[in-house]
């Protein structure tokens, strides 16, 4: 019974969690489809693993998470800017490490669609993404 309500609980969690990123990324064309969360051996830290579908011509403005963001473009090509660095271009098949905190953008310049698989590991209760405001 107790593993039943954690987890509803954790359910929950997650909706609450990923509810204004999905939101907010389904109105951008953009759509994140989360794959995997796990508790992690490292105390308080959580990784998070999801896919984000970039329709073309498409952007996701400046934003952050509380902990790094490992990235492989799955297919196309997506730009990302991070912070006030040079912005980089990558292409299917391609890495990009961003540190915790880094404010950072993606865009798709390109007339198809372009996705992304990206894995975090985050500090576990915080929201996954902040907005730059």
């Amino acid at each position: 019974m107790k593993t039943n309500k954690i987890y509803a609980m954790m359910i929950v969690g997650l909706i609450t969690l990923f509810a204004p990123s999905n939101a907010q990324a389904q109105q951008n064309g953009i759509k994140r489809t989360d794959l995997q969360q796990h508790k992690l051996s490292i105390p308080g830290k959580e990784m998070v693993q999801a896919r984000i579908d970039f329709d073309a011509h498409t952007a996701f403005g400046k934003h952050a998470h509380p902990g790094e963001e490992v990235i492989y473009v799955l297919e196309g090509a997506l730009e990302y800017q991070i912070e006030d660095e040079a912005p980089v271009t990558l292409k299917a098949g391609e890495v990009l490490f961003i540190p915790a905190g880094k404010y950072h953008s993606a865009k798709n310049h390109t007339n198809t669609k372009a996705s992304e698989l990206a894995t975090y590991i985050v500090e576990k209760g915080k929201p996954i993404l902040v907005l730059k405001k």
